[in-house]
């Protein structure tokens, strides 16, 4: 609660201040031009900028206002068939997520992942944590898709990999999620590291199975048994919640469905390296002609636009990317 009353004053303070600039910048333009003062008006042009720059980051918050919107995000990115290719792309884009966290001073929690045999990953859970984290990265959920000449190939060929990204709300006191403890399977095990060196001595990493669902979480970030089994509780209770979510998102027009096969034709987005480089949105069409832009973590266009999208149901018509070499 208190993180929310807070969120909820930052956004009055906001708008206050949005307003008084707004009127202090009408004002001063209205002497300014009685008085033909070039230079107080070059000072207005200059408070116009700053104000527009508020403005739109005020516009971009009111796109979130689902009730999750706030909330911290648990992502996970799976690598799809294709062995190496695919884990290494996973990798990438691992760090994508990691660079636009940082750009916007969130913290990044690595709570499980499983390194692939020969280079990337196989799959990795993050906790991210800042204000509406989860708002801005439920646009990244869905089959991502790159093309590249492959580094792992001796010809030189040209490559297409898939890798999936699932993006849930952190769920806390102010969310009920009850979960019967007759549903759940909790496994625990030996925390290790890459190349099999191990983080500790202790069977303290958790893996915990959701029964009716399906659903399996693991965490083995902390030394504490009972710290990775929390965590790991918090995961399961975000997933679950987001079922729910997107059981009730099917009732409306647009359906925002993550679970479909990492293949050919279900990406939601394809970052191209190869002959040219370009990253597209199939959902919006919103496209950024410089791909290594986007693998550094500049994704605030990419969400904005999906953010746009989903507030005026106006999606993109040619949802596959087929166009795309």
């Amino acid at each position: 609660m208190t993180r929310e009353k807070s969120r909820l004053e930052n956004e009055v303070h906001e708008f206050l201040d949005l307003e008084r600039s707004f009127q202090d910048s009408s004002t001063l333009f209205e002497l300014a031009f009685e008085e033909n003062d070039e230079q107080v008006l070059k000072e207005v042009f200059q408070s116009i900028q700053v104000l527009k720059a508020q403005f739109e980051k005020v516009e971009f918050h009111k796109m979130l206002s689902e009730e999750v919107d706030s909330k911290n995000a648990i992502l996970t990115i799976n690598a799809g068939a294709g062995g190496t290719e695919s884990q290494d792309w996973a990798q990438m884009l691992l760090r994508m997520y990691q660079r636009w966290a940082q750009s916007k001073d969130f913290k990044v929690e690595l709570l499980d992942a499983l390194t692939g045999e020969e280079a990337g990953i196989k799959n990795v859970t993050l906790m991210i944590s800042g204000a509406y984290a989860y708002g801005q990265l439920k646009s990244e959920a869905g089959v991502h898709r790159l093309v590249r000449i492959s580094p792992f190939d001796s010809n030189s060929r040209r490559h297409t990999s898939f890798t999936s990204v699932f993006v849930t709300p952190e769920i806390d006191d102010d969310f009920e999620v009850v979960i019967n403890p007759t549903d759940l399977r909790i496994d625990v095990y030996r925390a290790g590291g890459k190349g099999g060196q191990g983080v500790n001595t202790t069977d303290s990493a958790v893996r915990i199975t959701h029964i009716p669902s399906g659903i399996v979480v693991a965490c083995q970030q902390e030394r504490s048994q009972i710290k990775n089994k929390d965590l790991a509780m918090k995961v399961l209770k975000s997933r679950l919640y987001e079922r729910h979510l997107e059981e009730e998102r099917k009732k409306q027009a647009v359906i925002e469905d993550t679970k479909k096969e990492i293949s050919w034709g279900n990406q939601i987005r394809s970052y191209v390296l190869h002959p040219y480089k370009m990253v597209k949105d199939h959902r919006t069409g919103f496209v950024v002609p410089t791909a290594e832009k986007t693998l550094d973590g500049d994704l605030d266009g990419l969400m904005k636009a999906y953010l746009t999208c989903r507030m005026t149901g106006e999606w993109a018509r040619a949802g596959s990317g087929d166009d795309l070499v």
